[in-house]
This record gives C-alpha cells, structure tokens and sequence, in this order.
C-alpha cells in the first residue's frame, strides 16, 4: 500500500476533479502491475495497473488507495468493473470514496462477484495524499497549505516588509516542488504590487506546471490586465481576484497553496480555512520585522491543540515543519 500511495503522489494537483489514486498489482510475491491517476484524471489507476498487468492479474491481490470506482463515464469503464473482468481474486484498500455514485458500492460489487476485500490499510496516509480530493467532497472548497519563512524569532519579512530572501535555496527548491503539487497559488495584493511575484515552478521536468495565479484583495480588481496581473510576461495564464478568503471555493482544483503576505496569512488562519502550514524556520534573527497579525483567538488557551506535527526534516541551514490541523 506504501508504494500505491507514493505512485499515487506523482499526480498530485493535476488529476482533479478526480482524486490521485495509486495502485499496485502483486501475483505470487512478484509486482506485474503499477499505475496511478493519469493528468487530467484518466486513466484511472486501476486500468493503468491492469493494462500492464495483462492476464497476469488473474488470482491476484491489488493494492488501490480509494475504492475502485462503480459507476460508468463516457471517458472510460468503471474500475470496479476491470477489476472483476480481469479476475483480480482480492482487493486491498486504502479508504472509501465519498463520491456518492461509488461509496460502497464499489467494494459490494467486488465482493458480489467473489472478490475478497480489505479495507483501511494505511488509511492516515491516504487522507494525507489525497487531501485535495476529499476536502472538496466534505467542504467544497480546495485543500489549503500556508507556507510561511520564518526568522527564528517568528518574523515573515523586514519592518519594511522586505523577504527576499529568509531561506537558503535548498528551502526554496522545496517551495517550488509543493508550488508544483498544488492547482493555484494565492498572494495579497500587497505582495502582488511590490513583488511581482512569478509563482511558477522552477525545478528542472517540472516547470511546465503553470498554477492558477490568485490574489486576494477587498479593493475593486475590475479592469485590471491579463498584462499586468502577468507581470508583463506574455503567454501566461491569467490570475484570479477573490475578495476573501471564503470565495476560494469559486477556484478550480483540490489545491490551494498561500504564499503570503503576514496579512493574508493571518486573514485565511482567521476565517479557519488553512488545512496545512508549511513552516521554514532559518537560523537568523531580524528584530523587528513584521509577524502575523491577529488570528482570531479569544484566549491563550484557544491556541492549544489545533495542529499537529506531521513531518520535519533539515533542508541545507534551515529546517522545514510540516503541521496539519487537529
């Protein structure tokens, strides 16, 4: 299952509206089939895992990270349906799908037709990897990482609101790999009207991966350019204006990632809309500089458990904390 999760991670923010399912075909101890959720959300990872697997698959165990699906779709079968054609004799999974035209249905119909079933293998993992998908089912709305770098002394910029730059580039390679696994990247218009900011992927095989640029701003954007909101680079694609943070529920994707500034940070951890923060601590201090603003405590007390550590790990000098709400 830990190896269907990590080939279902490849297409993270590129498969939605499907989620990014991976999956892993074993006959007799041996892998003779592998696949994961194509962009665009076809094919499936089931028929990719099938495909490869060919009469192999026959008597044998798949690993799938989601419920295979049971309904029909002008752009392909359904996977429970492949499953039981090929003559898979034993389906393990990960988590059900909350899509109401499979949830459940998909794992009766496998067992219907004589396939064994076990379910909630490693199903903490699968709602990490796809967070995207089933926030958008429970929520309606994207997944939401704030990333934020940080002094050690908890400031996000200089008192003139300069951050360019808090970390070293081995963070900063970092940031543009989760740019590359979200559909849109959100700013505030004062980081837009200062910086500029590019917010593309620049990692070799990745940057053709161009996210929906998004800027939050209360002001009106009406009448503002393609051009301008490009930053002058011909050829991109166009940015959104939302007026709060509530209206990403309007952007396409199961991904949002936040970049900043302090105030749009402390407006989407105000409004509870942040589902992940990515903390990049550097070992510098700035005394002084600007820190998130009012969040929307009523007391210290609030403050306790609503995040937990997930994941840490040393990226060059500085150290990167992965936390998700509680």
């Amino acid at each position: 299952m830990a190896a269907a999760l990590a080939l279902g991670g490849r297409t993270r923010g590129l498969t939605a509206p499907n989620p990014n399912v991976g999956c892993v075909i074993v006959r007799d101890g041996v892998v003779v089939g592998r696949g994961w959720t194509q962009p665009g959300g076809r094919p499936h990872a089931e028929a990719m895992a099938l495909a490869e697997a060919g009469e192999r698959a026959a008597g044998a165990t798949a690993y799938v990270t989601l419920e295979p699906c049971a309904h029909d779709s002008t752009r392909g079968p359904a996977c429970a349906d492949l499953l039981i054609a090929a003559g898979v004799g034993r389906i393990v999974a990960a988590l059900g799908d909350p899509d109401p035209r499979t949830d459940g249905s998909g794992f009766a119909r496998l067992r219907f037709a004589g396939v064994a079933v076990e379910t909630g293998v490693l199903a903490d993992a699968a709602r990490r990897s796809m967070a995207g998908f089933l926030t958008r089912r429970a929520h309606g709305r994207p997944h939401v990482t704030l990333k934020l770098a940080l002094s050690l002394d908890g400031a996000v910029a200089m008192v003139d609101g300069r951050s360019q730059w808090i970390t070293g580039d081995e963070a900063r390679a970092h940031a543009h790999l989760e740019r590359s696994r979200h559909e849109a990247i959100l700013v505030g218009r004062g980081t837009w009207e200062a910086d500029r900011p590019r917010l593309d992927v620049r990692l070799p095989g990745l940057a053709q991966h161009i996210p929906l640029r998004v800027v939050l701003s209360r002001r009106d954007a009406a009448g503002a350019s393609d051009e301008a909101m490009a930053g002058g680079t011909p050829g991109r694609e166009p940015a959104r204006w939302i007026a709060a943070p509530q209206d990403i529920a309007t952007l396409p994707g199961d991904h949002l990632l936040v970049e900043g500034g302090a105030q749009t940070a402390a407006a989407f951890l105000r409004a509870g809309l942040v589902d992940r923060l990515l903390l990049y601590r550097a070992p510098i201090l700035i005394g002084g500089g600007r820190t998130l603003g009012e969040i929307g405590l009523a007391g210290l007390a609030d403050a306790h458990g609503r995040w937990t550590l997930a994941d840490q790990r040393q990226l060059g000098s500085d150290r990167l904390e992965v936390y998700e709400r509680g």
